[in-house]
This record gives structure tokens, sequence and C-alpha cells, in this order.
């Protein structure tokens, strides 16, 4: 078993637990708040225009302070109706479209994952107390939240990314 040395927020040099496959298959995490919005069933796109609150729990709230200060975060959420489903289909047409290639789930954004779980860039409206204000959510109502960070250009834009062909084409 081999440990780790990492460095935290603060500078520091920590040792950090060993990693093994058995520990892996015990994460566990909680959820930081709930999204609130109008939307109240899963739909493919359109998600650009909904505004969206997210609830933290209250004792999270001191979490928040700065956030303001960007236009953008990054918000992971469980897809909690895709979690425990029985089948998992990993490969799939994307849009159900037989012309376009089938690919597997960790090609596209699509909620059926091994793990249900939600990453979307959104804009920044708005924080208040343990509410966070935002557009372009792509979560519907009740949603699990699992954690925001801001977006940070330097670290989370890629101008040189490319896209396979079929992604270019709608």
């Amino acid at each position: 078993m081999q440990r780790f040395l990492r460095r935290s927020t603060s500078g520091a040099v920590r040792q950090g637990l060993p990693v093994e496959p058995a520990a892996a298959a015990a994460i566990a995490a909680r959820a930081i708040g709930i999204v609130r919005c109008a939307v109240t069933r899963p739909r493919p796109d359109g998600w650009e225009a909904v505004t969206s609150v997210i609830e933290l729990t209250p004792d999270l709230a001191p979490g928040l302070q700065g956030l303001d200060g960007f236009s953008h975060l990054i918000v992971l959420t469980w897809l909690h109706l895709a979690a425990g489903e029985p089948e998992r289909v990993l490969a799939i047409h994307p849009g159900g479209d037989d012309r376009r290639p089938l690919l597997g789930v960790f090609a596209l954004r699509v909620a059926g994952r091994p793990n249900p779980i939600g990453c979307s860039a959104v804009r920044l409206l708005d924080v208040s107390g343990a509410r966070v204000r935002v557009k372009g959510l792509d979560a519907i109502d009740g949603t699990p939240v699992l954690d925001l960070k801001p977006y940070l250009p330097p670290y989370d834009c890629v101008p040189e990314a490319r896209l396979p062909p079929w992604a270019l084409s709608g």
C-alpha cells in the first residue's frame, strides 16, 4: 500500500490516505443543497433560458463568501432520476439518432452513467444567504447538488479543445 503526500490549500503538506480499488468502491458524498426551478421533468435542451435557485443547507452558507465576485460557476449535481437504473446502457446513438455513431456514455453528456453526476457551467446571477441564483443549469426541480466551484477561465477554458465531427452537426 503506497501513501502519497498532498499540499493543502493552506500550503501545508499532509500525508494522504492509501488509494486502493476496494476503497474506491466505498466513496460516499452528501448533498450540499437542492435545485429549485420551474422545470419538473428531464428535457433534452432549452436549459440556457432556465433560472434556478440552489438552496444550500444553512450550515454551509459561510462557504459562499466571495462567490458573488465570479460571473460563472461549475455546479455538480446528482441526477437522482437516473440513479439506480436497473438497466445500464453503456453505448447509445447521440440524441437517439441511428444515423449518428454508436458511442459510449463516457463520450456523451447523458444522464445514464455508472455514477449519475451532472456537471454544468452556469451564469451566476446572485448570492443571498444560503441561496445561489443561476441561469443555464440543466437540472430539474429537486435535483441534489453535490458541489459548487467557481469557473476559472485559466483552468476551465481550453481554447484548443477539439470535437469529433458528429458533435459539430446539430
